[in-house]
C-alpha cells in the first residue's frame, strides 16, 4: 500500500472536515486537529522528544508532523461561528426521525451520514483491557459518524450494541456516563470528554462469537457538544 492514502470522510463540510489516512509516514499536521489513532499499536511524531499517540486515544497537534502510524483518523474544525448549523448540512438527522428507532423525535440530539473509514485489525480483548497484551487478530470495519446535541442533553440510557465502540469529543464539553440500570439516579461512573478526548477503553465486555455486553450508558452534553462515534464491527467469521 502507498504510504499516507486517506479519504475524506462524508460528513466533512464547512465547519469540520474529516480525513482517514493509512500507511502514515511523515504526514504533516499544519493547522490545529484533533488526531485520533483507532489502532492498537502507537503512533509516532517527528520530534527531537519522543512523543506518542497511544493506542486508541487521541490529542490536538499543529505545526508538526507524524512520523509514523498504522491509520489515523483527522477532524479539523474549521469554523465555530454558528456551528450548531451543521445539523442543515446534507444526511444530518434528528434520531428520532430515522427509520429502526424509537427514539423520541422531541429530543434534539443529531446524527450526521455514517462512512466506513477504513478495516483494521486488532484485539478486541486487548481494546476492552481484558487482555494485558494483543495476541488475538480480529478483522473489523471501523465507521464514523458525528453527533450533535445542545448543552444539558440526556441522549438516552441504552445497553445494545453489537459491535465495539469509543467517542471522541470534538466540540464543546461533554460526558460517557454508566449507570447500575435504567435510572438516572443509578449513575456510577461520570467520564468527562473535553475537546479532543477519546474514551480510551469501550464500556463493554467482550465475550465468545463476537458478542458483547454493555452497562446502561449515555452521552450528556453539558455544554452544546459535537462528538464522534467510532464503531468497530467486526467482519464475520474473522479469526
Amino acid at each position: 500500500m502507498s504510504t499516507n492514502k486517506f479519504k475524506v470522510i462524508n460528513f466533512s463540510g464547512a465547519y469540520i472536515d474529516a480525513k482517514y489516512v493509512e500507511n502514515v509516514e511523515k504526514y504533516p499536521i499544519e493547522r490545529r486537529t484533533i488526531v485520533v489513532n483507532p489502532e492498537e499499536t502507537d503512533a509516532y511524531l517527528n520530534e527531537a522528544n519522543v512523543s506518542i499517540i497511544p493506542s486508541f486515544s487521541s490529542t490536538i497537534l499543529e505545526d508538526t508532523t507524524i512520523k509514523k502510524a498504522k491509520s489515523l483518523l483527522l477532524l479539523e474544525v474549521v469554523e465555530t461561528k454558528n456551528i450548531g448549523n451543521i445539523v442543515f448540512e446534507p444526511g444530518w438527522d434528528l434520531l428520532g426521525n430515522f427509520p429502526d428507532t424509537d427514539f423520541p423525535k422531541d429530543v434534539q440530539l443529531w446524527k450526521s451520514p455514517q462512512d466506513e473509514a477504513g478495516i483494521i485489525e486488532v484485539d478486541p480483548y486487548f481494546m476492552a483491557r481484558q487482555s494485558s497484551t494483543p495476541g488475538h487478530k480480529e478483522e473489523f470495519s471501523v465507521k464514523v459518524n458525528l453527533w450533535y446535541a445542545p448543552s444539558h442533553t440526556d441522549c438516552a440510557i441504552h445497553n445494545q450494541h453489537d459491535f465495539l465502540e469509543i467517542h471522541t469529543q470534538v466540540f464543546g464539553q461533554g460526558r460517557m456516563q454508566k449507570f447500575k440500570v435504567k435510572n438516572f439516579e443509578s449513575l456510577y461512573e461520570d467520564l468527562v470528554m473535553t475537546e479532543g478526548y477519546t474514551q480510551i477503553v469501550p464500556f463493554c465486555q467482550v465475550h465468545e462469537n463476537q458478542q458483547y455486553t454493555y452497562p446502561w450508558h449515555q452521552y450528556y452534553s453539558d455544554t452544546d457538544c459535537i462528538w464522534m462515534a467510532i464503531e468497530y464491527h467486526p467482519k464475520k467469521n474473522s479469526n
